[in-house]
């Protein structure tokens, strides 16, 4: 296995007068390129105040300067901000009838989504860590009918289930700044062989989840009125009126149809 620092970053630029070839004792960090036999390159960043000293074979490559160190955590907590806002902006606008609307023959629905990531939410960053959240959730109860989650009772309205998955954030938020990412948990609900896991593996799962989720409410709003979009300040859509559209719609189900004739 070779190791080879390709960059070594500092907080502070060089002057024009500065050396082409700053001392890398002045660095604040380093970017390591390992290289396994048989195997894909892997950059690992180290700070120098923890790992002040290299392997003898390691070389030291390019200077880089005005980085700063990576905050993993932050990064994915704002990733899942980011997931949980575009699932709830696709209520936005609609009556009772359209959030509750099972749009495909499974019965997928806007707030029945809501509902069910809420549930789900509540249970990895809660029982999973020891920080059980408070509330009952009786459409998980042993005896419950099955996909309880996935939909809204008449009983259970938008603001309550909109404000039960507000309460699962600030609860799951509180978990996450508490505990590092190396935290230990357990899944109850996940086979035994893969119950432990860290707050790390959580994040990146309840992420990948709420995504999905937000993916499949994207396809359902634009069943029921047409609104698309990533999320409320970016659409992330190709420029285009409704006729551009159906051009484009037309065109697709044309080559569709040659394809499937081929």
């Amino acid at each position: 296995m070779s190791r080879e620092v390709r960059q070594v970053y500092s907080t502070t630029p060089p002057s024009p007068s500065a050396p082409r070839s700053p001392d890398p004792e002045d660095a604040q960090g380093i970017l390591i390129q390992t290289r396994d036999p048989g195997q894909a390159v892997r950059l690992e960043c180290a700070h120098l105040a923890s790992s002040p000293t290299l392997p003898s074979n390691t070389r030291v490559g390019a200077i880089l300067y005005g980085m700063t160190p990576p905050d993993e955590k932050a990064d994915l907590h704002r990733y899942l901000t980011i997931a949980r806002d575009a699932l709830l902006w696709k209520l936005e606008g609609l009556s009772e009838y359209d959030i509750r609307r099972p749009m495909v023959p499974t019965g997928t629905n806007l707030l029945g989504l809501v509902k069910h990531v809420a549930s789900v939410e509540a249970g990895y960053f809660g029982e999973s860590f020891g920080r059980p959240f408070e509330e009952p959730l009786p459409w998980f109860d042993e005896g419950a009918e099955p996909n309880a989650d996935m939909w809204a009772t008449g009983e259970e309205s938008r603001e309550q289930i909109v404000d039960l998955y507000r309460r699962v954030w600030a609860h799951s938020d509180a978990t996450i700044d508490a505990l590092p990412l190396d935290a230990v948990g357990h899944v109850a609900w996940w086979p035994p062989e893969r119950r432990e896991v860290t707050l790390h593996r959580i994040l990146v799962h309840v992420i990948a989840e709420t995504d999905r989720h937000a993916g499949h409410a994207d396809i359902v709003r634009e069943l029921i009125d047409g609104t698309v979009g990533l999320r409320q300040d970016n659409d992330n859509m190709a420029p285009g009126d409704a006729a551009w559209w159906e051009g484009y719609r037309e065109r697709l189900e044309r080559v569709a149809r040659e394809a499937g004739s081929a």
